[in-house]
């Protein structure tokens, strides 16, 4: 019997505060100035990669540390709070005059999520701030969001190079996961392209969006895509001939597999079928035939009903890397990872949808449709 792999995923941790609109309500004119909206309630719970992601592997079964950032305040206090519940508290790291990071997060009927954020504690995170020791003793490293942590993206990302180039070259897997950026932000006028040839070749797995990666890495792609969507959702009108040029780039960077997560649709998915791939296969006890050399689009399953789509990315991405930990093949690695984004979407938070990796094979296997064959 093969050891447990085990995890961590650091990076980004916020609280998420969501309010409840009715399913009715006009979305048009829900932010129209002097209005007063009637609400339905609030959600309130932790966010960003190192609980979406993190939390969702632990109730999958994965062995996973959890390590963030947050300030000694009251949503400090509320984020250790919620992380207790689960048993991951311990790898917060706390400074004494930040503030905590939080999103007001708009979940508007019919209409693409709307973020209010706030970095707070996120900005000042260093890979100083990390537990090599504990790292260094696991399998597979996942950090989320640096594109909303300043330190990261500094001085064309070198901080963010030196966390990966000294965790893959200690043995340990790296996984990367990215969040949408203000164009106007500090972020947003970052040279990405410049900061992710620098990362990937240490990277194993990357795992953006298709507008965010598009955003870095061929903005006249991403007008287009602009153009093309008439202000609605991106994800509706690409497909997988759009999405390959990117797939080769961050391949062609150094990656071993990119992901590039597509909405409701699913996931557009390549892999390298060179030493790089081999080496993360040897490391995470995966059969390289069932990783190299792949590429194409794994359409989504349909949900049972779509209350909001916070947390599905982060929670489909939790489900693929608890597979990958158990060994399973990138066929079913991807199966598990859209079943899960569609199971997210019945909850308003990002844990509270989720099912178990066996329930949704068991799901799969009594003929669950996919959006699309």
């Amino acid at each position: 019997m093969k050891n447990k792999k085990r995890a961590v995923v650091a990076g980004h941790i916020c609280i998420d505060i969501t309010p409840e609109f009715p399913a009715s309500a006009n979305s048009l004119e829900l932010l129209t100035p002097g209005k007063l909206i009637h609400t339905e309630g609030i959600d309130i719970h932790t966010g960003g990669a190192v609980a979406n992601t993190g939390l969702a592997m632990k109730l999958l079964g994965a062995d996973v540390t959890l390590m963030g950032k947050i300030g000694k305040d009251n949503l400090g206090t509320l984020i250790l709070d919620i992380l207790g519940k689960y048993r991951s508290q311990d790898g917060m790291i706390i400074e004494e005059n930040a503030q905590s990071s939080y999103s007001v997060v708009l979940a508007l009927p019919n209409v693409d999520r709307i973020f209010l954020h706030n970095p707070g504690a996120n900005d000042t995170f260093t890979p100083e701030d990390l537990d090599m020791e504990t790292i260094q003793k696991a399998d597979l490293f996942h950090f989320g969001y640096p594109t909303l942590m300043r330190q990261m993206y500094e001085q064309e990302g070198a901080l963010l190079e030196k966390m990966v180039k000294e965790i893959h070259e200690a043995g340990v897997s790296v996984s990367l996961d990215m969040a949408a950026v203000d164009a106007s932000s500090d972020a947003g006028k970052a040279d990405w392209y410049k900061i992710l040839e620098k990362i990937m070749p240490y990277v194993d797995f990357f795992v953006p969006s298709a507008e965010e990666l598009c955003y870095m890495i061929d903005p006249p792609r991403y007008q287009e895509w602009m153009r093309r969507a008439s202000g609605g959702d991106v994800t509706g009108c690409l497909t997988e001939a759009d999405l390959a040029p990117l797939g080769e780039k961050i391949i062609a960077m150094g990656a071993a597999v990119v992901l590039i997560k597509s909405g409701a649709a699913g996931m557009y998915y390549q892999t390298a079928d060179n030493e790089k791939l081999l080496g993360m296969c040897r490391r995470l006890d995966l059969v390289p035939e069932e990783w190299s050399g792949m590429q194409g689009f794994e359409y989504s399953y349909l949900a049972d009903k779509v209350v909001s789509g916070t947390g599905a990315g982060d929670t489909s991405i939790a489900a693929f890397l608890a597979s990958v930990l158990e060994g399973k093949s990138l066929s079913r690695s991807l199966q598990m990872a859209t079943a899960e984004g569609a199971s997210c979407v019945t909850a308003f938070d990002a844990l509270s949808g989720l099912k178990s990796l066996e329930e949704l094979e068991e799901k799969i296997r009594n003929g669950w449709k996919k959006v699309r064959k």
